[in-house]
């Protein structure tokens, strides 16, 4: 965890014990308490309240001690699993340490309007200390980073990661920018960046911690080896696969140093997982047996960790092709969960049966795929922080339920998991996007015209912005869209959604490909149907969209369309 102190011209001292009260990163929600605990816990909100009034009420002076009663209160809700109630009073503690910017005179405003105004150049300076000492920079940094917690854990994590920016911010103030609880902090920043999928943000404070850390540290130092382990985790997600596998093979040596077996076994695992994504499959079954010989022996055959290396290899030989051997990797790592270890964290096994129902899926057994994710949803529903996790099991059941056939199920799916997502701000991501088209083919399967036009129209939106025009999942919104105009009667729209598809796919997939083939049929109908040819000049949509936000959504003369949806 990220510590925060004041800085001198004395060798680096070890960091002092967190002062805050905040855990670290949140991966799952906290058990819920049992009814005494509960009942202690009522009576100890309930004298943090009081204190907090009765240093309120002191007024100046008692500002920190106020801050840490609020951190105390927060941290209670949050225990009590009131995450939501914490928010206001964290807010409220960080504002009582945090000093208004003092509004220079007329005079000085002036003279430094046209200072600014006259230097193009000027660059922002870095944040000053708080000239009120160490206390109240750390009751500033604990505050910022305790919110942050709490966001994560609602799954809010832009807002999460605002107020983790905040603590580094102050934190890097008070200690300077090559301090090493600066790189702890960059890390655990990379990591909320990691979870929120935004990996070149992640990458550059993962790089900002490592060089600290190389110059402050002994040489391959546990920090570094940490460092880039994440590192290795946030290249791969961008395909990087031999900067990943270079980053684990550092990291793993360090390990072995330092004679952590454990860390060791869990890095072979990740580095028969790129090893998997480059294709040297025999590397990558070394790595996981190897893995798997160390984890058995140092934690028992019925821990989580050893079913999720019985995952991985169920994983290379479904891709192999040796579809026994997978099914029988698959079934030991069922019978661990099934019968899991005291302790296991909910969220790990849910993980671990996700993956397993992909492959029971790609494996054609689509209703034990299903079972499996209605398994993992059960242990997760009821932690709000992951809520991210669950619409991404209740977006897969809807597209299982939409391959059997089970339309009603599919939409109700997908709807629960859209809402998820609009709770906790993810609104603005590809998978959003491309949920919000699925959705709207199963509305197409229920004869809910209206509805299907406006998810595709969202979809369009979304995906525009995250992935651009050209990109193949939004050319298959517009391709939806256009079938879904045709069968409102809105023909002429249609056609000019498809002339747009069709240039694209010209240019980017070449005539003579199947699915330009494809939109070329689909046009000519049309076309024949409303009487004209092909207008071969390239439109901009930007008109047509804009357009249809102000029509009616009902139009006479429905039907439905002669051509299919694109998933």
């Amino acid at each position: 965890m990220p510590g925060l102190a004041a800085s001198d011209n004395s060798p680096p001292a070890p960091a002092p014990p967190p002062r805050r009260l905040s855990s670290p990163l949140p991966r799952r929600a906290p058990s819920s308490p049992s009814p005494s605990a509960s009942s202690r816990a009522a009576r100890a909100l309930e004298f943090a309240e009081r204190a907090a009034m009765a240093l309120e009420r002191r007024g100046e002076g008692a500002e920190l001690e106020l801050a840490m009663s609020l951190h105390v209160a927060a941290a209670i809700h949050c225990g009590l699993g009131r995450h939501a109630d914490a928010i206001p009073v964290l807010e409220r503690a960080v504002a009582v340490v945090t000093p208004p910017p003092e509004a220079p005179a007329d005079g000085e405003a002036e003279a430094e309007a046209g200072a600014t105004g006259g230097d193009d150049h000027q660059q922002l300076q870095p944040a000053e200390p708080d000239q009120r000492g160490e206390e109240w920079s750390l009751a500033a940094f604990s505050g910022w980073m305790q919110l942050g917690d709490t966001h994560a854990m609602l799954g809010r994590m832009d807002d999460s990661i605002a107020c983790y920016g905040k603590g580094l911010e102050i934190q890097m103030a008070a200690l300077g920018e090559r301090d090493p609880r600066v790189a702890e902090t960059c890390r655990y920043l990379a990591e909320a960046h990691v979870q929120a999928l935004q990996f070149d943000e992640a990458e550059k404070l993962c790089r900002e911690a490592l060089q600290i850390h190389r110059e402050h540290s002994a040489p391959a130092s546990l920090e570094e080896a940490s460092d880039r382990r994440l590192m290795a985790l946030v290249l791969d997600a961008k395909g990087d696969y031999d900067g990943a596998l270079e980053h684990l093979v550092l990291a793993s040596m360090t390990m072995v140093a330092n004679g952590r077996d454990i860390e060791v076994a869990t890095i072979d695992v990740a580095i028969g997982n790129t090893y998997l994504a480059l294709a040297r499959f025999d590397e990558a079954v070394f790595s996981y047996q190897k893995a798997l010989t160390v984890l058995k022996s140092a934690r028992g055959d019925d821990h989580p960790t050893v079913a999720s290396v019985y995952v991985r290899l169920a994983d290379l030989y479904h891709r192999t092709g040796r579809l026994r051997e997978s099914k029988s990797y698959c079934e030991n790592a069922l019978r661990v969960y099934a019968k899991p270890a005291p302790g296991a964290a909910p969220d790990e096994i849910a993980g671990g049966l996700m993956e397993i129902a992909a492959i029971y899926e790609a494996l054609g057994d689509l209703d034990e795929a299903l079972k499996l994710l209605q398994r993992a949803l059960r242990l997760l529903e009821g932690s709000p922080g992951q809520w991210s996790t669950v619409a991404g099991i209740e977006a897969q059941m809807g597209v299982l339920y939409y391959m059997v056939g089970r339309y009603a199920d599919s939409r109700n799916s997908f709807e629960s998991a859209v809402a998820k997502l609009r709770a906790i701000g993810e609104r603005k991501s590809a998978f959003f996007g491309v949920l919000l088209n699925q959705m709207g083919l199963a509305c197409v399967q229920l004869f809910k015209i209206d509805e299907a036009a406006q998810l595709f129209e969202e979809a369009r939106a979304v995906l525009e912005q995250e992935c651009g025009a050209s990109h193949p999942d939004t050319l298959g919104v517009y391709s939806n869209l256009a079938a879904i105009y045709d069968a409102m009667g809105r023909v002429e729209d249609a056609i000019e959604i498809l002339e747009h598809v069709l240039k694209v796919r010209e240019e980017k997939l070449g005539t003579a490909n199947p699915d330009v083939d494809d939109e070329k049929k689909r046009l000519a109908e049309l076309l024949k149907e409303a009487g004209r040819s092909r207008n071969r000049k390239q439109k901009s949509l930007q008109n047509l969209f804009g357009t249809n936000s102000q029509r009616a959504k009902k139009e006479a003369g429905r039907r439905w369309s002669n051509f299919g949806f694109r998933s």
